[in-house]
C-alpha cells in the first residue's frame, strides 16, 4: 500500500500537524475499506497516533471527552456544534517559527506527567469545569466567555510546562509580545465601552492562534501587521483587503505596551474559519496516481 500525506502548514512546530495527519490517515483507510464506523469510533484509533487527532474527525466545534474506563474506550471525540452553528468565528494563525520543536509534544507530555505537581490539579479541578463552561459558551455563541476561557487555559497549560522538570519553554519572546498586543487590544475595547474582541492561545509551540469574530478580524490583522511586519504579502483567502493590508493601530490602543519587531519575527499569517471534517478527494485532487505512485505536488 502506498500512502501519501501533504500538509499546507509547518510540521512538528506546534500547530497540530500530527493531528491532521493521523485523522486523515484513519479516515482514508476507513473510506478505502468501507468500514461502517462513526467519527467518534474512528477518533479512538486516531488519538493513538496523536491525541489531538481525535478532534479532527469532525468538522465544526469538537470536544475530546476524557472518559473513565481503564481501557480508554470511552475517551473519544464528540461534536459540540456543527460548522454552520457559529460561522462568524474565525482564526488568525501567527507562524512565529516553522522549525521543528526542540521538545516534541509526546516526549514533553511524558516528562510533564512524571514531574509536574500542577498537572494533576489541572486534570482534576481545572479542565472539567472549563470544558463545561466552554461548551456552554460555544452553544450560546458567547464570545466574551469563549475568549476568556481560551486565554486562561492557554496560560494554565504553559504554566504546567514550566512546572515540568526540567522546565519546557514552548513560547519565545515573540509569542509573549503577541500576548501583550492582544491583552492591550481587549483592554482598549472594553475601556471604550465595547467587549473583548480577541483571544490568543498557544499549543505546544511558539505559534499563536488568535480567535475573533468576522467583524473584528480586519482590524486585528492590521494590528498584528503593525507590530509584526511581514516579509511577504498577506495571503487573503477571504478577500477582505482588496487593496492590500495597511498596518494600523485602533483608537485608544496604547502603543507603548509593545514594540515593533523585526520583519519576519512572525513569518506568515494564515487566516481561516471553522472547517469541515475529513472528506474523500475527487480523482483529480488525489495525491496518488492510478497506479499507486505519489503524484508530484505543486506548491
Amino acid at each position: 500500500m502506498h500512502i501519501a500525506s501533504n500538509n499546507n502548514f509547518p510540521t512538528a512546530a506546534g500547530l497540530a500537524s500530527s493531528a491532521s495527519g493521523f485523522a486523515a490517515l484513519v479516515s482514508a483507510l476507513a473510506a478505502l475499506y468501507k468500514l461502517p464506523s462513526s467519527p467518534s469510533e474512528l477518533s479512538l484509533i486516531s488519538r493513538q497516533g496523536s491525541g489531538s487527532a481525535c478532534r479532527s474527525l469532525f468538522g465544526g466545534f469538537v470536544a475530546w471527552e476524557m472518559g473513565s474506563s481503564p481501557s480508554g474506550t470511552d475517551s473519544l471525540a464528540v461534536e459540540v456544534a456543527p460548522r454552520d452553528h457559529w460561522p462568524e468565528m474565525q482564526a488568525l494563525v501567527c507562524v512565529v517559527s516553522d522549525k521543528k520543536k526542540g521538545t516534541s509534544s509526546t516526549s514533553g507530555m511524558q516528562r510533564t506527567v512524571e514531574t509536574s505537581t500542577l498537572l494533576q490539579h489541572r486534570i482534576k479541578e481545572v479542565v472539567p469545569k472549563r470544558m463545561e463552561q466552554m461548551i456552554k459558551a460555544i452553544k450560546e455563541k458567547d464570545f466574551t466567555t469563549f475568549a476568556e476561557i481560551t486565554m486562561r487555559d492557554s496560560n494554565s497549560f504553559h504554566a504546567v510546562a514550566l512546572d515540568t522538570d526540567p522546565p519546557i519553554f514552548y513560547m519565545n519572546d515573540t509569542s509573549r509580545a503577541i500576548i501583550a498586543v492582544i491583552v492591550e487590544y481587549n483592554r482598549a475595547s472594553v475601556a471604550a465601552g465595547g467587549a473583548v474582541k480577541a483571544a490568543y492561545t498557544f499549543d505546544a509551540g511558539p505559534n499563536a492562534v488568535i480567535y475573533a469574530l468576522e467583524k473584528d478580524m480586519r482590524e486585528i490583522i492590521q494590528l498584528v501587521c503593525y507590530f509584526f511586519p511581514q516579509s511577504m504579502a498577506f495571503e487573503d483567502p477571504m478577500g477582505i483587503f482588496p487593496q492590500g493590508v495597511q498596518s494600523a493601530v485602533p483608537e485608544g490602543f496604547e502603543v507603548n505596551v509593545g514594540k515593533v519587531t523585526e520583519v519576519g519575527a512572525v513569518s506568515r499569517l494564515i487566516h481561516t474559519r471553522v472547517g469541515d471534517g475529513p472528506r474523500v478527494l475527487d480523482e483529480g485532487e488525489a495525491l496518488l496516481a492510478p497506479d499507486g505512485s505519489p503524484v508530484a505536488l505543486q506548491k
